[in-house]
């Protein structure tokens, strides 16, 4: 647990967690297929717990007021913070839990497991304990069931993390070294995408149709296993070329939409080496592979000026 992560004085206490990006292996990581996700650190969530006397409060965007009274929304962070004060046998009172994000929700970024890790890491904070790596992504895992039904960990795992994941359910994480840096850009639809829903929506197509849609999942899993060698070792136009191949069995499976796919082709045409949508689909928001630095900035300007809600430009550094 890093200086960064947490500090905390006398009557309060801070945890932070950074976003992710799903970079390739949506939906298939569901049913047994790998993914790779990276770590997206340009935006992120803060909480601050405060000791405040009487029934324990919540100050967000979204609401304002006591934690019985939380809305819906809120119900899986509120189950998240009642597991974290039992696991920890702290008295459910006296605090004020002010969450402060800048990670827009239902757009695949990670919004409700960076809540999560960022309020599990304040309360241990206030009560002065330290955590391990498995008890985060255990206690954060309450608010992610709660938020997607059945989810795969990646969120946590990666939001836990300095590096690109490697995740394969029931197997050791793995952590990837990059060949070079990539150069990303990401631009949101301004629309809000259900996660649970269309995991829901692939799960009734695997049950119809079985045999078609296990082969869709299994070659997503193809392309993943080769994007890991593409960011190991044969560079931004194979990777590129893969993200265009697994947007295509995306949309196959019904989880992308008009505007993701206007914003997809329009970056391919702008030179993007590669686009697809991330994280959950129908909504949310797209990743375009950048030729380099320069291009990257331009993409952002001209994704932005085609309508994108926001455009993030970022780069995934080699490790030194």
């Amino acid at each position: 647990m890093s200086a960064e992560e947490v500090t905390t004085t006398e009557k309060t206490a801070i945890g932070i967690a950074h976003s992710k990006l799903i970079l390739i292996g949506e939906h298939a990581v569901v049913h047994g297929q790998p993914a790779i996700a990276i770590p997206f650190p340009l935006i992120g969530v803060e909480t601050v717990i405060e000791q405040v006397p009487g029934i324990i409060k919540i100050d967000s965007a979204f609401y304002h007021g006591t934690m019985d009274d939380a809305p819906e929304s809120l119900y899986g962070i509120v189950r998240c913070i009642n597991g974290t004060l039992d696991y920890l046998e702290m008295p459910k009172e006296d605090l004020l839990i002010r969450i402060s994000s800048s990670i827009p929700p239902g757009k695949g970024l990670g919004s409700s497991a960076s809540v999560a890790i960022s309020v599990i890491r304040s309360l241990f904070a206030f009560a002065n304990r330290t955590y391990s790596e498995q008890e985060l992504l255990d206690l954060a895992n309450i608010a992610e069931t709660f938020a997607h039904g059945q989810p795969s960990g990646i969120d946590t795992l990666t939001i836990t993390s300095n590096s690109p994941v490697w995740y394969e359910r029931d197997l050791p994480i793995k952590y990837l070294d990059l060949k070079e840096d990539y150069y990303f850009v990401v631009a949101d639809s301004g629309r809000v995408g259900d996660t649970r829903m269309s995991v829901e929506s692939v799960a009734r197509l695997l049950k119809s149709t079985p045999k078609k849609i296990q082969r869709k999942l299994e070659r997503i899993g193809e392309l993943t296993h080769q994007a890991k060698h593409a960011l190991e070792k044969a560079g931004k136009h194979f990777l590129g070329h893969l993200l265009d191949e697994a947007q295509r069995e995306l949309e196959t499976l019904g989880v992308s939409d008009t505007g993701l796919n206007k914003l997809i082709y329009f970056a391919r045409q702008e030179g993007a080496l590669g686009a697809k949508l991330t994280g959950g689909g129908n909504g949310g928001c797209i990743i375009a592979l950048a030729q380099n630095e320069v291009h990257s900035r331009q993409l952002a300007e001209k994704l932005r000026k085609y309508g994108a809600h926001a455009v993030w430009p970022f780069v995934l550094k080699k490790q030194d």
